[in-house]
């Protein structure tokens, strides 16, 4: 059998070990020290904004983080997004509070503008002002950020970005992860780039990123002794991570191309199959990184299931995966508030990841298109 095609691998550009080596030269592998430095440095660079970045162990830890600077505590509820990754919402959890799923809107697939004012406004009238928002950037496609800001200021709820997915997007020429009080960047092994694992969280003060590292770092008080008068955690990245992420950042533009091109390849490999409809950008407002491409597949035109599809990849050695099952549906949140109505749940019943790596080479995108051509007898 030929060898298997993955949805998303790590994509080295060659540089990684020039920054590692440095980190082993000068005993720095903590969580500390010039790559950590320079890999925050980079971001802030690259996202061309006046923001601050912290380097972290994970995106979800910058979510946790971001979270408690918005002072959220047991019994508060925060609004995060149906369609996403779990990771989205357990910080919500770990801190004892409740998330309010809010429904998708088509043309993203992110976070309904009409479905959250509809939200906060039910909220508000239980007693509940939601203490923050969280926007996901899903796939890399941008939300709706305009009219989701607009919200945000009518109610003066603080917005977080979780832009783990979506590194190298764009809003009207604004860097995902910039617009909301804090942004959430993810650099797991299956990312546009990679840690190995990491993440980072975007601030917009000084002020807000010495606390996030505080934090990070243990909570340890400037004490001649080890003294600690607030819970801290364990979440400050590494030397030798950051410097894998150094030596990403100088392919970056070069990963979100290959990324993009993926996506043109399938744009053009469906374009005759009515019933399929690719995740593409509503309009040039809007930029996206394609992390990850995706379609839905109306089975009533195709006579084709998403599982069929799934089915067909599989037996050629061919990793492909279903949308994130919304929120709303997981055993796990079953008792939280939900806004909106079928949307995230229409797309996770009909939607399916395609392999989307930028290191796939044109032998493998041959045999997935046949795959493709095959099912669809095209």
């Amino acid at each position: 059998m030929n060898g298997k095609i993955w949805l998303s691998t790590p994509h080295m550009g060659g540089n990684e070990l020039k920054y590692i080596h440095k980190a082993f030269e000068s005993n720095w592998v903590a969580p500390l020290g010039a790559n950590v430095n320079g890999f925050e440095q980079d971001l802030e660079n690259f996202l061309n904004a006046d923001v601050k970045v912290a380097a972290l162990t994970t995106g979800t830890a910058a979510l946790h983080l971001a979270l408690i600077a918005c002072n959220v505590g047991v019994g508060d509820e925060v609004i995060c997004q149906t369609l996403t990754f779990s990771a989205s919402a357990n910080p919500i959890a770990y801190l004892g509070a409740t998330p309010i799923f809010v429904d998708s809107e088509q043309d993203t697939w992110n976070i309904c503008p009409e479905q959250l004012h509809i939200a906060i406004l039910d909220r508000i009238s239980k007693g509940k002002k939601p203490k923050a928002i969280i926007v996901v950037h899903l796939y890399g496609m941008p939300a709706k950020m305009d009219e989701i800001l607009s919200v945000a200021k009518e109610f003066d709820i603080p917005i977080i970005e979780d832009a783990a997915e979506a590194l190298g997007s764009s809003y009207k020429g604004k860097a995902c992860g910039t617009f909301g009080r804090f942004g959430v960047l993810s650099f797991n092994g299956n990312k546009i780039i990679t840690t190995s694992g990491g993440g980072a969280l975007v601030c917009h003060t000084q002020e807000d990123k010495n606390q996030a590292v505080f934090l990070a770092t243990q909570a340890r008080d400037d004490a001649p002794h080890y003294q600690h008068s607030q819970i801290g955690y364990n979440y400050r990245m590494s030397n030798i991570c950051a410097g894998i992420g150094r030596g990403q950042m100088e392919v970056l533009k070069d990963r979100v191309a290959a990324r993009r091109a993926m996506t043109a390849f399938y744009v053009d490999l469906f374009k005759d199959i009515n019933g399929i409809k690719v995740l593409t950008e509503p309009s040039s407002d809007f930029y996206a990184n394609h992390w990850l491409s995706a379609i839905t597949i109306d089975t009533a035109a195709t006579g084709k299931t998403r599982d069929d599809l799934i089915a067909a990849f599989d037996a050629c050695n061919i990793e492909s995966r279903p949308l994130w099952k919304p929120m709303h549906l997981q055993p796990v949140f079953t008792a939280s508030p939900y806004y909106g109505g079928s949307i995230a749940e229409a797309l996770f019943d009909n939607g399916l990841c395609l392999p989307s790596g930028s290191n796939l080479t044109d032998v493998e995108r041959n045999r997935i298109a046949d795959v493709i051509k095959d099912t669809f007898n095209i």
